[in-house]
Parts: C-alpha cells; structure tokens; sequence
C-alpha cells in the first residue's frame, strides 16, 4: 500500500497581522487562515505540521503532548536523546512553561525585549509537571524562542499552545529553507500530514542558542545562528526597549553593574565530557547539515585553519587537477562566495564544474541565507561532491562556519591561490 501523501496548503505570510499588544492574528487572505485553521486540527489530533519560520522550515507538535512530541522523533529518525526547542507566541506561554517562582535576570529580560520574536533561543529552567521529558532529553531546562514568521505566529497563537519543533528534514540533512525541500525528504515517508507552504525562509539558517542560566552571569553561545555575537553584544551594552515589539516581560531582578560576558562554544569555552554527550540543546551532539553527498570545507586564508592540524594542504592546480578530479567523469559542486579567485577558476575549468554562489563576501548574512539551500540544489543536480569555500567567521559568518564543520567529511586548506 502506498503510502500516505503530504496536503500542501500555500499561506501568503504578508497576510497575516497581529495588533500592538495582542496575540491574534489577523487574516487579510481566506485561504491563509483556512490554511491554518487546518493545520490546528493536526495539531489538536495530536499529528505533526510542517510551516515555515524566518529561520528554517520546522516539524511541530504540540509541546505539552507527549504522545505527539514522540511523532516528531519518529517522522525525523531523530535520537530521543536530542532535546526539541519549544516555539511560543507570547510571554503569557513562556510562563506555562516555567517554574511559577522563577523570575527572568534583567540580561534575559533585554534579550527577549530585543530579540522575540526572532532567532533567539533561551534556555529556562523547566517545570517538569508540565513539560514533558521527551522535549528536554530529561534535563532541568528548556529551550524556548519566539518565531518572527507571522505564519509561524498564527499557527501557535491559533493553536493556543507551544509547539515543539525541530527542522522539518530527516535527521542529519541539510536544514529545509523552502517547501519543496521538506517534501522532498519527509513527503513519502507516510508520517507528514501536512505542509504549510509559506515561501522561502529569509534566515536561511536555525536560531541562535543561549545559556545564560550560569552563576558568573555569562551569555553562553551554544549554537550560533540568525542572531550573531555582535547583535547580542551591542544589545546588552544598550539595554534599552530594542528594536523588538513592547513585550511585558514582568518582574525582573536588578540589572548587572556590567554587561554580561557574551561566550562561544569552542571558540571561548568547552563544555564538560558529560555535557558534550548529553546536550541540553539540538545541533551540538550529533552529525548534522550533511547532505547524501561527500562535503568537503575549503580554507583559501593565509592563515593556517584552527583545526588542529585536520586540513590537508594542497596547492590549487594540484586541487583542480587530482583532488576534484577522482577519476570521475561525473559533476562537482563549488559553494563561494562571489569574487572568489576558486570561484572565478571553477567556471573557466569547464562544464563539469557546477557552481553555487554565496553572495558578496561583504554579505556573511546572505552566505548563512544560501548555505543550506545551496547544498541541496547541487545534490538535486547530482554532483558526486561538493566543496564549500571558508567565509570569515564574524557575523553571520560565525554560523556559516559551524553548520559546514558539521557537514563536512573533511577538510582541505588550499594554497598559492
């Protein structure tokens, strides 16, 4: 029997509204919100959804649900042991969330007035009555974030509840950004009822990840991603209302006579053998962002990469002649970004290089915007390989960076380019 397929429903995300101050949404469109209104009565049968968000395309369950938060493992081959962040669309269901004597620190309280709705996760501490232990891996916090994508918005505002919500890709693949990519991998498996179609994402990239739980006070980067260092820091040394909505994040402690300390996962601090093997937020245990093709991390800088030595050194016409080569007669793909001396030589070797550009080199944003999407358009054109071109790591770029370490296989430094 064959098995069943995914109903698409397309949503016009510039149709949907929501009034200062509320959380309903307001629909401009029929089809829009007949979209999601069918999408609730999934979600309310205790079935999973896939709809956009600024940042990726997500697979959602209701959070509370423990039966239905089990589907999104089983539609993903996701491990149980990989947390799931909780998506809401107001602070009133952060609060169901959380533990009733817990009170926000004033850096948590300028991040969620700045940043929500937006890529930024927090995590919380958890009130394990409510919460079940299949979306938290069984630690003592969660991890929560407010998605910008009005789509998003009104499905969680309409739903009435917090939606648990991975990308919705099977599990170590390229996150989707548009939703031809989610049917692609998840449309004939017989778990995915339905699709919200609401266009590309603008992020391209999943949330930024923040503890910021620790007693010294510090911002603990443990995934990068739409919300870049540079934005966190400048917003914690100004901790004004932000560019973001007047949310009312109600009682606050004092706030810190300095601003907090913004760290990176390996960059500024490592994590515990323990911690490592048993994360309190998605993306850092497993392999993941891999497409079914070898990827492979090129580093052009004079400087030596930070890998301890892992990158094989390798002069360019050697890379063109030998390393690409393999004595293949099929396609290989090239990931940079525009003005790259690898670039510009790769379409000048002939039709049997495909290449895919990354935007200006002064645009580490639209890199993060393309990378996943680049990376499934060359394996839909059946390249045997892709190589992917460093990009600075600052701004967008720090993520940029950590999506393709995690995707390659390996990694070459290229040189006298």
């Amino acid at each position: 029997m064959a098995a069943p397929r995914t109903r698409i429903l397309k949503c016009n995300p510039e149709s949907i509204t929501f009034s200062t101050g509320s959380d309903n949404p307001v629909y401009s469109d029929l089809e829009t919100e007949k979209a999601i209104t069918s999408a609730v009565e999934r979600l309310t049968a205790g079935q999973v959804v896939a709809f956009p968000t600024e940042t990726v395309y997500g697979l959602g369950a209701l959070a509370l649900d423990a039966s239905a938060a089990t589907k999104i493992f089983t539609t993903k081959g996701r491990p149980s042991d990989n947390p799931l962040i909780v998506h809401i669309s107001s602070l009133s269901m952060l609060s169901c969330l959380l533990p009733s004597s817990y009170i926000p620190s004033p850096t948590y309280t300028t991040l969620m007035r700045t940043f929500w709705p937006g890529p930024l996760t927090l995590l919380f501490p958890v009130e394990p009555s409510r919460v079940p232990s299949i979306i938290t891996a069984g630690h003592p916090t969660v991890a929560v974030r407010m998605p910008a994508h009005s789509v998003a918005r009104a499905l969680i505002a309409a739903a009435g509840a917090p939606l648990a919500a991975p990308s919705a890709n099977a599990s170590g693949k390229p996150s989707p950004t548009r939703a031809a990519h989610v049917l692609r991998d998840l449309g004939s498996s017989g778990h995915l009822p339905l699709l919200l179609d609401g266009g590309p994402c603008a992020v391209g990239l999943e949330s930024t990840v923040i503890d910021g739980l620790g007693a010294d006070g510090a911002l603990r980067v443990l995934r990068p991603g739409g919300v870049t260092v540079e934005a966190l820091v400048a917003a914690l040394s100004d901790p004004g209302p932000g560019p973001g909505p007047n949310l009312q994040c109600g009682a606050s402690l004092p706030p810190p006579p300095v601003p907090p300390r913004v760290l990176v996962h390996r960059r500024d601090f490592a994590l515990e053998r323990h911690e490592e093997d048993a994360p309190t937020t998605p993306g850092m245990k497993y392999r993941h962002y891999a497409p079914g093709v070898p990827v492979t991390l090129l580093y052009t800088s004079p400087a030596p990469p930070d890998d301890n030595g892992a990158a094989r050194r390798v002069a360019a016409d050697a890379f063109f002649r030998e390393e690409a080569g393999c004595g293949s007669s099929g396609h290989v793909g090239l990931m940079a970004q525009d003005g790259s001396p690898l670039l510009v030589r790769a379409r000048s070797e002939g039709a049997r290089w495909l290449t895919f550009s990354l935007g200006e080199s002064a645009e580490p944003a639209r890199a993060a915007q393309r990378l996943f999407e680049g990376l499934l358009s060359l394996e839909e054109q059946g390249v045997e390989q892709i190589y992917v071109e460093e990009v600075a790591e600052e701004r967008e770029g720090l993520a940029f960076m950590n999506r393709v370490k995690k995707a390659a296989g390996r990694s070459l430094q290229i040189v006298d380019i």
